[in-house]
């Protein structure tokens, strides 16, 4: 079996499901993005553990204010 990918949005961490498996990552991100809406423009960090697990982390980029 092939260990699950994890993805981070702030502190929030979603481990993936059988739902989830075959999507890619634009897949996942637009699946996210109605619960967490700042990954719709966060770039994507990929981090690989010693187990083998994937960590995916959403990182907000800062908006325009005015």
């Amino acid at each position: 079996m092939n260990t699950p990918r994890i993805f981070k949005v702030g502190t929030v961490r979603i481990v993936e499901d059988e739902t989830m498996r075959e999507l890619t990552l634009d897949q996942v991100k637009d699946l996210l993005k109605s619960s967490y809406p700042e990954v719709t423009h966060a770039t994507t960090r990929e981090t690989v553990g010693e187990d083998g697990t994937t960590l995916i982390e959403f990182l907000p980029q800062p908006g325009r204010k005015g």
